[in-house]
């Protein structure tokens, strides 16, 4: 029994598509990353899960039924907007949610900051708060829509921990990010652009032996701007920088060694591994 089973979800409105054909299954202590830029459809496709929006077509399933009001109590959620309320304390706020799902509140961690109003205090202990609220229920399937947005790293990798925590104890948790440290982290990573899911696999699976071009010279910036200048060719290799070396999301070293030589600059060039983020602008592009 999966708990989530997605299969040709698609979400318009009006002449706009914001989910395209999308198929998802996530399993039983399965930590799930969403990955995308914004306006990728990410927070539309988990509004459909949850049951929040309904699909324009495809069909959901939760724990291999379909979407139901008694599905919700088995489900935490954390939204972008934390669904906190600003002007009850930390601690009001969970209470309001156990009797929501009708269970005795939990040793949550939130003593240090729970008699605050959630208004105001900082936005990594907000955090800290609605992960709190939305797993003191014990759910089995946990889902996270951007969850370490302007927060701190070390806030992150507290959050981290606990994900994997929850994951650990058999919760399937889904987790939307823009993060490439934090997508490393998952079991397996959902790619989206434009509404369409690009990739489904492992970070190993979804470079899968792509290749960039590095270029080790002394004259690193004038061979960035070399490759790097503007063009109405969409073929134009992409260029970055990691420390001096130069990056080119691009397998053509001959063409690029060309360039090199033509404008007089000395460099050693060669095809290494491609790293994610270079392969998810390559599959977005």
């Amino acid at each position: 029994m999966k708990p989530i089973e997605a299969t040709g979800v698609t979400r318009t409105f009006g002449t706009f598509t914001a989910v395209n054909n999308a198929n998802i299954t996530l399993h039983t202590g399965e930590v799930v990353g969403l990955l995308g830029a914004n306006g990728a459809g990410k927070t539309t496709l988990i509004k459909m899960i949850l049951g929040l929006l309904i699909p324009t077509a495809g069909h959901i399933r939760l724990f291999g039924r379909p979407q139901s009001r008694q599905q919700r109590h088995r489900i935490g959620y954390v939204p972008q907007n934390l669904g906190l309320y600003p002007d009850l304390t930390a601690k009001e706020n969970l209470e309001f949610r156990t009797k929501i799902f009708g269970v005795t509140a939990q040793n949550t961690g939130i003593t240090p900051f729970g008699n605050k109003l959630v208004g105001s205090i900082p936005l990594g202990l907000q955090r800290r708060a609605a992960f709190a609220a939305a797993t003191q229920h014990q759910p089995e399937l946990l889902i996270l829509d951007e969850p370490t947005s302007g927060v701190s790293p070390l806030a992150r990798s507290k959050l981290w921990d606990q994900i994997h925590a929850r994951a650990e104890n058999e919760t399937a948790v889904l987790v939307s990010t823009h993060y490439m440290d934090e997508a490393l982290q998952t079991d397996r990573l959902i790619v989206m652009a434009e509404g369409k899911i690009l990739a489904d696999g492992s970070a190993n699976e979804i470079v899968a032996g792509r290749k960039t071009v590095e270029i080790t010279t002394d004259r690193w910036a004038d061979a960035f701007n070399l490759l790097d200048c503007d063009s109405p060719d969409s073929s134009t290799p992409r260029v970055s920088l990691a420390g001096r070396k130069v990056r080119v999301m691009s397998q053509s070293i001959d063409t690029i060694r060309d360039k090199l030589d033509k404008a007089g600059i000395n460099a050693d060039v060669k095809l290494v591994d491609a790293t994610l983020d270079e392969t998810i602008v390559k599959l977005a592009s």
